[in-house]
């Protein structure tokens, strides 16, 4: 498995927020990560990328123990977020954006290949290259966001509520470049409250609920389970 956490806890001063979750991400899947709002969704990204210490279990990522591993050197371990929210610099240009996703790397050309790359997979941003982020739609702004994160050439790509506040003829682009980027060789572990979307699209799925792992299975078979249609898909 490419990502293994193991009975993770994790608390916000005396509140426990994770409870002993345990999950993994095999290379090349696309792991869905749902449930409702304060669930532990986010938190659960926030352990993985090294933001938020553990109060215990372990982490593991492509066989070595990141546990206590810094978050900047999880980056270059290949480990990187696309955060909720977006988090772009609105000062700086899309490229200037761009540019400090690669801020880790040294390989010139590998950094020009995957610009090139980004700005394939999102024409828009190649419109708006010199553009400040400060002045992109939302929708760009995410875009914006799944880029940079692509610019540090990631093994493991964490996306954190990717269609939040979109369109929905935008959230149907960003989940398809999602499964292009997925097809093109990214793992990817995606948190979503859209769960009709990240199911649809998810090799396998976890259910959090109140920071534990309720339910779990294939992209399809939580898709079609009563439960989690009643709870999450608006089908009772």
């Amino acid at each position: 498995m490419l990502l293994e956490i193991e009975d993770v806890s994790l608390l916000y001063g005396r509140i426990q927020a994770l409870h002993g979750i345990s999950l993994t991400v095999g290379e090349g899947e696309i792991v869905a990560l749902i449930g409702a709002n304060g669930a532990g969704k986010t938190t659960t990204m926030r352990a993985i990328s090294g933001i938020r210490p553990v109060a215990s279990g372990r982490i593991r990522f492509d066989g070595e123990d990141i546990t206590k591993l810094r978050a900047d050197l999880r980056v270059r371990r290949g480990l990187c977020q696309a955060p909720e929210g977006r988090g772009i610099f609105p000062g700086m240009t899309v490229l200037e954006n761009l540019d400090m996703g690669a801020y880790t790397r040294r390989d010139r050309a590998g950094v020009a290949q995957d610009l090139d790359r980004v700005l394939t997979l999102f024409p828009r941003l190649a419109e708006r290259r010199k553009q400040h982020g400060g002045t992109l739609s939302g929708g760009e702004q995410q875009m914006l966001a799944v880029g940079r994160a692509l610019m540090s050439r990631p093994k493991l790509l964490l996306l954190d509520e990717p269609s939040m506040g979109l369109a929905p003829m935008l959230i149907q682009q960003i989940f398809n470049i999602i499964t292009e980027i997925n097809e093109q060789g990214t793992t990817i572990l995606l948190v979503e409250q859209n769960a009709q979307q990240a199911l649809a699209r998810a090799h396998r799925a976890y259910v959090l609920e109140t920071g534990r792992i309720v339910k779990s299975g294939t992209g399809q078979e939580l898709l079609h389970d009563p439960s989690v249609k009643d709870a999450y898909l608006g089908v009772a």
